[in-house]
């Protein structure tokens, strides 16, 4: 037990040193970015890295399954350069036995980042988007238990759009609401349509109702009925679409309640499954990556060729990272089931590094 723990220990302070200093170096390299990039009076240093400090998060919770691989790779190349790994096989511990605490301290930060980091990484992501829509203009659209919101820019001011359901792409919307509000916030007219679609630059209204806000006075005297009217805006589909299309800005404790959501409203919620799923897998996709790492490190220096071992090591990981994204995307596109684009990675890292590991005990 006392040398389980001692395992451990070091593999989560190598973990937390390397994990702080890509958080240190995505930072900075997004603070520059976002200098460059975001050319707006009163955007200097200090906001940019506060939008930098949000960004940060979900950037190196992307890259968690190759920092625990670096953490591998370190891990067991200090070990082997202090000869604790011959030490360690000369007590009776065989390699295998030997990766139940970093195995286990992998499982366990993932069951972390699943838990808690994903909420929080949530929450650092919306607030950088409405960070950056605020700088520059953009709209934003959310999906509650009442339908969809839209936040639209007018140039002079804002506008509010509300539909109850669209159609599965997102460019008609049903039983919509288009309230318009001035610089100051107050409201100057309200569009009530049975259907909106949007077309380049603009909604095309049908069936609609209009209310003045402007007057003062009572709006329903003045109310007019039309046919058809087109209001203009600047969204387009592509726009709509990734204010949604983001599964990772959703806590995963909310994940399924938004699918339900989601799906309700009329759109497709298959990424946002593939998402809830690959998340749950990611503990053991991070205990692959241990063993990947170990399979091609867990060895004493003397054999030599170190350098090309790490290679390997990084090389296979990044493969299986790439392969990770890779069925995610199959699995968006309906191409593959989604349990086999979540869990396929994990298991087949899980089963490639074991069969090089007892190949390298047992011959």
């Amino acid at each position: 037990m006392t040398l389980q723990l001692y395992f451990a220990r070091r593999f989560l302070v190598s973990f937390l040193l390397i994990f702080l200093a890509f958080f240190g170096i995505i930072m900075f390299a997004d603070m520059v970015e976002n200098l460059r990039s975001i050319r707006v009076e009163g955007f200097g240093v200090r906001q940019s890295a506060y939008l930098a400090f949000l960004q940060a998060p979900e950037k190196v919770y992307d890259i968690i399954p190759l920092i625990i691989l670096f953490t591998t790779v370190a891990l067991f190349l200090k070990m082997a350069r202090t000869s604790e790994l011959v030490v360690t096989r000369a007590a009776g511990r065989s390699a295998i036995r030997s990766l139940i605490a970093p195995v286990l301290s992998a499982a366990l930060i993932g069951g972390v980042l699943v838990s808690v980091l994903n909420p929080i990484v949530a929450t650092t992501s919306r607030l950088a988007s409405d960070q950056r829509d605020d700088v520059r203009g953009r709209s934003v659209l959310s999906v509650s238990q009442n339908g969809l919101w839209l936040r639209q820019s007018t140039g002079d001011g804002q506008m509010v759009i509300h539909a109850t359901a669209t159609s599965q792409d997102g460019t008609t919307l049903f039983n919509t609401t288009f309230i318009s509000f001035d610089g100051t916030g107050t409201p100057l007219e309200r569009i009530a349509a049975a259907q909106a679609t949007l077309v380049p630059g603009a909604w095309d209204l049908t069936r609609v109702k209009l209310w003045d806000l402007s007057t003062g006075e009572n709006p329903e005297e003045n109310a007019q009925n039309i046919g058809w009217r087109r209001v203009p805006t600047t969204l387009t589909l592509e726009q709509i679409l990734d204010s949604i299309g983001d599964p990772s800005a959703v806590p995963i404790w909310e994940l399924p309640a938004f699918i339900a959501r989601l799906e309700q409203a009329g759109f497709a919620a298959r990424s946002h499954r593939v998402w809830f799923q690959t998340e749950l897998a990611a503990p053991v996709f991070l205990v692959s990556m241990v063993l990947i790492g170990a399979a091609f490190t867990m060895r004493h220096t003397r054999f030599g060729r170190t350098g090309l071992m790490v290679l390997f090591a990084v090389m296979v990981g990044f493969a299986m990272f790439f392969l990770k994204s890779f069925t995610q995307v199959l699995g968006d596109t309906g191409k593959i089931p989604i349990l086999a684009a979540a869990w396929f990675p994990p298991i087949a890292g899980i089963c490639l590094s074991l069969a090089l590991l007892l190949h390298q005990e047992d011959g």
